[in-house]
């Protein structure tokens, strides 16, 4: 089961909608075959590994190994159930139930009721993990929300900018931060900032340090006025502003949202509609601090540079309800990753 989370991980910020899915089969104690699913309308999992065994024959006293449930229903490809009976495969172990609405344990019952002895709940707690995206966005109708910020040492967020400076971020940490920044943008759907963020920083909001698919832009904003030419949309591929200021007259992707009600619900509740399983926070304070007194957030990754500020903008704060899971050193930080306890999957 190990070995069938690390392929499938291989395939992290590929596989949306569908889940990141690893298959084993084994011969008295020897690896035989072996697959991941590596896009939506690719061969998933299952099927790569049955292919990749060379005999065939073997298949008859074969155990076959996969972290989530098999599919039963035709999709972009037919029902991984029924390939794993038809090959003769009679030991089917899984790591977790699929809790979607098109399988929620009818792949596992299909295979019981064809003869195949089926084992359930093998590593599930590191199993779920691996797909925490997709059973958010299957189990709370809204996607996996993650926070990302760097602090200076004494807790500052940002300097105090001159209304002169031109709009270029205020750089906390190093190149190496930079690009597990880029890797994680590259693992996540969509990425959002407000709109303070986008005038004062000017980012772009790409994966240009990293190999991956570039996510979906959002900029939150009150007033709907921002300007058009800043980076964040002119970059290849989609952008969307959300504003309660729905007469905003700009091109591209404008949502209009009620400004009387929490902001971060009605953007999650959006882009679940819209088939996001996750969003990559960036900031600013206010924008990420909206979402932690919302409760929408499920992980935040905290950089805490090595030098103080003195002065700026304060930082946002995790309330008791977050929980320190890993701390790493890195050359020019120190990165906290915590989880909100009360959504935990």
């Amino acid at each position: 089961m190990q070995r069938c989370l690390e392929l499938a991980s291989g395939a992290k910020g590929l596989t949306y909608p569908n889940p990141m899915v690893g298959s084993v089969i084994v011969v008295e104690g020897r690896i035989t075959g072996e697959g991941f699913h590596l896009r939506a309308g690719s061969p998933h999992a299952e099927v790569n590994a049955i292919n990749s065994v060379k005999d065939k024959t073997l298949l008859g006293q074969s155990t076959l190994y996969v972290n989530l449930e098999p599919c039963s229903h035709f999709g972009r490809t037919p029902p991984c159930a029924e390939l794993i009976i038809s090959s003769g495969i009679r030991r089917v172990v899984i790591g977790t139930t699929d809790t979607s609405g098109n399988v929620s344990g009818k792949g596992i019952e299909k295979l019981r009721s064809a003869g195949c002895e089926t084992i359930t709940g093998v590593m599930e707690k590191e199993c779920r993990h691996l797909n925490r995206r997709f059973f958010t966005s299957t189990e709370k109708c809204r996607p996996y929300t993650v926070l990302k910020w760097a602090q200076s040492s004494d807790g500052f967020i940002d300097k105090a900018r001159e209304r002169t400076r031109p709009p270029a971020p205020t750089w906390i940490t190093g190149a190496v931060e930079k690009n597990l920044v880029h890797k994680w943008r590259a693992e996540e759907q969509a990425i959002l900032v407000g709109a303070g963020t986008a005038r004062a920083d000017n980012p772009r909001l790409d994966v240009r340090e990293w190999t991956g698919n570039q996510p979906v832009r959002i900029v939150l904003s009150r007033s709907g006025q921002v300007d058009m030419g800043l980076s964040v949309f002119r970059q290849e591929g989609v952008w969307i502003m959300f504003t309660p200021a729905t007469d905003s007259k700009h091109g591209g992707h404008i949502v209009g949202i009620d400004g009387s009600l929490p902001a971060a619900a009605q953007v999650l509740e959006y882009l679940h509609r819209q088939g996001i399983q996750s969003v990559f926070v960036e900031g600013g304070a206010e924008t990420i601090n909206h979402f932690i007194t919302t409760g929408l957030w499920d992980e935040a990754r905290v950089f805490t540079g090595k030098t103080p500020f003195g002065a700026g903008v304060k930082a946002p704060e995790l309330p008791p309800s977050a929980r320190l899971e890993e701390t790493v050193r890195l050359s020019g930080s120190r990165l906290d990753i915590c989880v909100n306890s009360t959504n935990r999957q």
